[in-house]
């Protein structure tokens, strides 16, 4: 019996799947990936190349390109705003516009709406999260990242939850350990002279034969050196992963979930790692707490039904030694945008908004 497909060309279902699938981690950085890709799922390069646009044509894949660890360059902070019901459509549009912003989600709690503003520093970060305060007429809890546990958002699609555990780091704690880890290792900052090169890994990869050559002109390193200096920062732990980057929901992973934790500052590191092992967890972190959120203990479970997502919680809380602490769930009710961060690429080059308007606040008194 024929393998099922899904396009004239007569390409299995199955091989298509696996482009977007298998290279989530491990893309072939080589002067011919797209051949590399062709080879190893039986797909002609013409499907290859026209499978993988289609996929961010309609929104399954946001880019072939790297995530960079925290610490590597620019500035991120994760910011929440307890929004009135009513208020919600214009806050979020007008969050939304702004051009710092990749992840805009509303979620079930007080704090409701939850950003990401990124940028090249500090000082434009906080520069983008006050100028939304001031348009909106809404305060912001800023919740910045002490330590990353788990950040790669790269796992299997064929399940209901992610079915993979993160392998141990090699310093973290053994399973049931009752010391916190040495502090893993934090990125230096990328020199200036590189950020060429990470602005075109944030924005991905052309849909192209020679794809990493087209870097090598533009930034004027060279196939070669470009491959190479990928590799490297990928070594190093810059990079924590380059390959396909999906978008989840799009793969009927909507019932996603933020638990948050309240754990002793002497124990988050060890109950953090422990937690970021855990088949099911696919990010885990710690931030630091504000004025009326003593959280600092973050998870994200990823999957297509809330009660799998429940389970795994409940599951993962038990193994890490969380049940006893104080902890709240927040499910992800709707998205409002999810881009590529521009730690490296700023604003300046973002597509051209409106200036910010400030929204109605009447409805807020």
């Amino acid at each position: 019996m024929d393998a099922p497909t899904d396009a004239p060309d007569g390409a299995p279902i199955e091989a298509r799947l696996r482009l977007l699938n298998d290279w989530q981690h491990d893309f072939p950085l080589c002067a011919d990936p797209f051949g590399v890709l062709a080879d190893a799922t039986g797909l002609e390069r013409g499907a290859v190349l026209r499978t993988l646009a289609q996929a961010q044509h309609d929104g399954r894949v946001s880019r072939i390109g790297g995530v960079f660890a925290h610490g590597a360059g620019g500035d991120a902070v994760l910011a929440a705003m307890a929004v009135p019901a009513e208020r919600i459509e214009p806050v979020a549009a007008l969050v939304s516009a702004h051009p710092g912003v990749n992840h805009n989600y509303l979620r079930e709690h007080h704090y409701n709406l939850w950003f990401v503003m990124t940028g090249t520093h500090a000082e434009a970060v906080e520069a983008g999260v006050a100028a939304l305060e001031r348009a909106t007429g809404l305060p912001a809890l800023r919740l910045r990242m002490l330590r990353p546990y788990r950040i790669d958002l790269g796992f299997d699609l064929r399940g209901t939850t992610a079915p993979r555990p993160m392998r141990r780091p090699a310093d973290g704690p053994t399973a049931g350990s009752t010391t916190n880890p040495a502090p893993l290792p934090r990125p230096q900052p990328l020199p200036a002279a590189l950020w060429p090169l990470a602005q075109r890994v944030e924005a991905g990869l052309s849909l192209i034969e020679r794809p990493f050559a087209a870097w090598g002109r533009e930034t004027n390193m060279g196939e070669d050196a470009v491959t190479a200096q990928l590799r490297r920062w990928l070594a190093e732990g810059r990079l924590q992963r380059f390959g396909v980057v999906v978008r989840h929901h799009e793969f009927g992973f909507d019932a996603n979930a933020m638990t948050v934790f309240d754990v002793p500052d002497d124990q988050v590191d060890v109950c953090g790692q422990t937690l970021a092992e855990q088949t099911g967890v696919t990010l885990a972190y710690r931030r630091t707490r504000a004025d009326g959120w003593p959280y600092n203990l973050y998870a994200m479970v990823h999957g297509k039904n809330r009660s799998a997502v429940l389970a795994v919680i409940e599951r993962v809380t038990q193994a890490a030694g969380l049940a006893r602490h104080p902890r709240e769930v927040l499910f992800s009710t709707r998205r409002f945008k999810q881009t590529g961060a521009r730690r490296f690429r700023g604003w300046a080059d973002a597509p051209a908004t409106a200036p910010l308007q400030e929204v109605p606040h009447a409805l807020a008194r």
